[in-house]
């Protein structure tokens, strides 16, 4: 009975440094890690340590869903002033959807901190996706909790945002419809697009594409395919010609 209390110690304080390690990594202390260490908190963890007061991390995931989308919408709100309701919509449910949450979950070692009961252990748990998913929802809950809607903006400034400006989900928008309809609007002129050049083998193909306004070039873009790169080259003058409108 000794050995198993000391076994059980022994976990329990190597799941401490973990904890604690990770909370130096983000650079990020919690007030109240009980809230942290719920968020990784599984239900079947709780229910093979009924002795203990444990709580799983469910309800914590509920708000962290709803922390996501508010914060996601407002910084796709403020990004993409051009952006119809729909699209924005659309971009969202890319960017909180199961996968996306997932890499998020995956590039900060969430599983290895996951509490989990013997069984959900064995049979890969740590590496499931949609508990992966729902982990990160509960820690942004937690996070939410103990230091407030500002820190959570600033975490996902980190993690998440940089992503969307870097064009991670810029296959579910349409930069060409946007540009269109704000020439139009503005009645500036007609918009034209451009292959550049292409370079590479023909399974592997780069295109170069610009765009141009009355003759006058207002973005250039690469990509995949012609139309890939059209969409680069568009998002590219979206943002000059935004620029501009703040100036």
């Amino acid at each position: 009975m000794r050995k198993k209390q000391k076994d059980k110690d022994m976990i329990n304080r190597a799941k401490d440094n973990q904890f604690k390690e990770f909370q130096d990594r983000i650079d990020i202390h919690f007030e109240n890690e009980k809230l942290l260490k719920q968020a990784f908190t599984h239900s079947s963890y709780v229910n093979e340590h009924r002795r203990k007061p444990y709580e799983d991390n469910e309800r914590l995931e509920f708000l962290g869903d709803a922390v996501l989308e508010l914060t996601v919408s407002q910084f796709l709100f403020k990004k993409y002033p051009m952006m119809s309701e729909g699209e924005l919509t659309k971009l969202r449910a890319a960017i909180v959807c199961e996968p996306s949450l997932v890499s998020f979950a995956n590039e900060l070692g969430f599983g290895q901190l996951i509490l989990l009961g013997k069984g959900e252990e064995l049979t890969g748990g740590r590496e499931r996706p949609a508990l992966l998913a729902d982990v990160f929802e509960a820690f942004i809950g937690a996070l939410f909790l103990d230091k407030g809607i500002e820190t959570v903006i600033q975490y996902l400034s980190q993690i998440v945002f940089p992503k969307i400006n870097e064009g991670a989900f810029s296959h579910v928008m349409d930069f060409k419809s946007q540009l269109q309809e704000l020439i139009q609007r503005d009645g500036t002129g007609v918009i034209e697009y451009r292959v550049l050049h292409e370079k590479g083998p023909a399974h592997n193909k780069e295109f170069v594409s610009r765009v141009l306004l009355n003759g006058e070039e207002l973005g250039t873009g690469t990509g995949k395919s012609k139309k890939e790169a059209e969409q680069h080259a568009a998002q590219m003058a979206l943002e000059v010609l935004k620029a501009k409108t703040t100036m």
